[in-house]
């Protein structure tokens, strides 16, 4: 029985870091998502591009798109799907997060 994943990535949110790195002219990018605490609902995801990766980084890989997470914002992030939405408030990578009890209206902060 094959183990599922601790956190997925949608197609969508792998075509759009392909295409963020090539606009940065680095395939080698890798896009780095960190829970920190903060924001209007007490933790805020944080995006970021990494150049290598940890050896506790946990790695979430897609379409040959790769996204790192670090072991401690793992714990809040177990189960979620990483996303990219285009709509007519704008476009943006989204975090769908079964463990996050409330969220702030832009989907950047959320509390357990």
């Amino acid at each position: 029985m094959t183990e599922a994943a601790p956190v997925t990535m949608t197609e969508n949110a792998a075509r759009r870091i392909g295409e963020l790195k090539a606009r940065e002219g680095n395939p080698d990018l890798m896009l780095r998502i960190a829970v920190n605490g903060g924001g209007c609902s007490g933790f805020q995801y944080a995006f970021d591009w990494a150049k290598e990766r940890a050896d506790s980084d946990i790695v979430v890989e897609r379409d040959g798109e790769t996204v790192l997470i670090d072991e401690t914002s793992l714990l809040y992030l177990i189960g979620s799907e990483v996303d990219f939405i285009e709509d007519i408030g704008g476009s943006s990578f989204r975090i769908n997060n079964p463990n996050a009890q409330a969220s702030c209206g832009c989907g950047t902060s959320f509390s357990v």
